[in-house]
């Protein structure tokens, strides 16, 4: 068996060629192989090559807070096309990255495509396949009856078309072959092959060395530590050595955003859940609070990043946190998500999957609810997660969020009803609105559709909206409120808030005043009922002997 090139990150740049596509395994801050970026950076800095590179990243590589990822190569010259399920993103108050300046001054050509259809497009590329039919982003920016999925206007329309299959309309996207793989793991031996024992999770390192390798292209790992040659547990190598050409060595490699090394998000180590900290009491709180009640002893739920992410620990702080199993996108299955810098790892995971394999469920819906944000609401039912006229930077894109919306069977939309400063009290029983936000987030047409409510009401999925003053559900004769918090008045605080016409349930009903209140909400899930085929084998009965 041949062993691998052991080279330093400057030195694995010298392997990139002018016009190279380069693939990055990462997720924001996870499993970012942040070294090798920095390495092609510096090279492009010291010689001005490569140039007119394509970068593709089913999730966003890097971040605003000590990951730059993708910012390494976001030059005029170094990078000619970049291809994501989404962007490092942060506060509008601080300086953008990079890559979103170069995207909003036309210096790049820029698509934002579904992390899940990314990673698919991976497997096509690796089997010689021209690519994938799929109906997820259909109705969408994605669509290129919309936008295409293009984020400026130096973006071609290519990629993306609309054709018709069996009597059903997808869209086809083109497959992407890429030239380079760059993946992170945390070990690898002298033959080249990758354990992942300290990773939040692998991502789809292994189809981005397949669609690499099996087109004649290059695979570069970066690791934490080397092993001697077959030295290895076979079980543990997620990533064989006959697909690894170039070793990169990285002993300061963070496991994650400002976490060097935490035994619970990869699994090695079970920790009690009562360490986690309390989160704040707070009006976001509040939004999680009421979406939790939504979710049943037994569920299978996805989350999203924002407001929903605090549901699990919510759960956890009522001593319900065992009783549902999360399943993010970046891999993990069961476990409490963790917050901020740590978002897409999970506390105590049950297990851990290929990114690319978890997107087979959620798109699939195979999954029973979805807790997710949103940044605008339109009067169809529409969302808009992905796109603030002037102030794009400040989101990350798409993502998993087409891949998981599109078959979910029912979906809770969670944040504030009003954007900008305002004065909300929590009274212990209700809200005291003082002084509301100057903007609405219910507007007549979102700027961009990022899930399509007519759509969704077309595949019967169900929808509802969570807001710190009212619950409000989509149904085919509009949205409609249901529930109104104690103290808010649902003319002028909700009705009068938004730019076209709700409607009202004859039945409309106070929202718990229980959420309100700084103690324990004695949070109760109802049982979810058994798969059908074990209620009717229950239900018969017991034969005799």
């Amino acid at each position: 068996m041949q062993k691998v090139k052991f080279l330093t990150p400057r030195e694995a740049a010298d392997l990139i060629a002018d016009g190279d596509v380069i693939t990055i395994n990462s997720s924001s801050g996870l499993n970012c192989p942040d070294a090798t970026l920095a390495g092609i950076g510096q090279r492009f800095a010291e010689t001005t090559e490569p140039r007119n590179l394509t970068t593709v990243h089913p999730i966003a590589a890097g971040d605003m807070y000590g990951m730059p990822g993708i910012d390494h190569l976001a030059e005029p010259g170094l990078l000619t096309r970049v291809v994501a399920g989404s962007y490092p993103s942060g506060p509008s108050s601080a300086t953008p990255p990079k890559i979103w300046q170069m995207i909003e001054g036309e210096q790049v050509q820029a698509y934002n495509f579904p992390s899940g259809v990314l990673w698919q497009l991976h497997r096509a590329a690796a089997a010689h396949q021209p690519g994938i039919l799929s109906d997820i982003g259909t109705g969408t920016f994605i669509d290129p009856r919309q936008q295409g999925g293009r984020m400026n206007e130096t973006t071609p329309e290519d990629f993306v078309t609309v054709t018709e299959v069996a009597g059903k309309e997808w869209l086809y996207y083109s497959a992407l072959v890429p030239d380079v793989a760059i993946v992170r793991a945390t070990t690898a031996d002298e033959y080249g092959n990758l354990t992942f024992e300290d990773e939040g999770s692998s991502l789809g390192a292994l189809d981005l060395a397949y669609a690499a390798h099996n087109n004649g292209g290059l695979v570069i790992a970066q690791v934490k530590r080397v092993a001697t040659g077959g030295s290895l547990d076979p079980q543990k190598v997620r990533l064989p050595g006959i697909l690894v050409d170039v070793v990169v060595v990285d002993e300061n490699q963070m496991q994650a955003t400002a976490t060097a090394y935490d035994p619970t998000i990869s699994g090695q180590l079970r920790r009690p859940v009562s360490d986690l900290a309390p989160i704040d009491f707070s009006l976001e709180k509040i939004i999680a609070r009421r979406a939790a009640t939504e979710l049943q002893d037994g569920d299978t739920i996805n989350l999203g990043f924002g407001v929903s992410a605090l549901v699990p620990h919510v759960l956890n702080e009522e001593g319900s946190g065992a009783e549902v199993s999360w399943v993010l996108e970046q891999g993990a299955v069961g476990g409490i998500p963790l917050l901020d810098f740590a978002f897409g790892c999970s506390q105590n995971p049950d297990a851990i999957m290929q990114s690319a394999d978890q997107f087979t469920l959620l798109q699939g819906g195979g999954f029973d609810r979805t807790l997710l944000s949103f940044l605008q609401i339109d009067s169809g039912g529409s969302v808009n997660v992905h796109h603030l006229p002037g102030r794009r930077h400040v989101t990350a894109g798409v993502g998993g969020f087409a891949d998981i919306t599109a078959h979910a069977p029912e979906i809770v939309f969670v944040g504030s009803f009003t954007a900008g400063r305002r004065d909300i009290e929590l009274t212990g029983t209700g809200v005291d609105i003082r002084t509301d936000g100057a903007h609405t987030k219910l507007v007549q047409q979102v700027t961009q559709v990022t899930f399509n409510g007519q759509q969704a009401l077309e595949r019967g999925q169900k929808v509802k909206y969570v807001t710190e003053r009212c619950v409000m559900e989509l149904r085919p004769e509009g949205i409609t409120v249901t529930e109104v918090a104690p103290g808010v008045d649902l003319q002028r605080d909700v009705l009068d808030r938004s730019d076209f016409e709700l409607l009202v349930d004859p039945d409309v009903r106070p929202m718990d005043a229980g959420l309100f209140a700084r103690g324990p909400i004695t949070l109760d899930l109802s049982s979810r009922a058994w798969h059908p085929r074990l209620q009717a084998a229950t239900s018969e009965p017991a034969g005799t002997n």
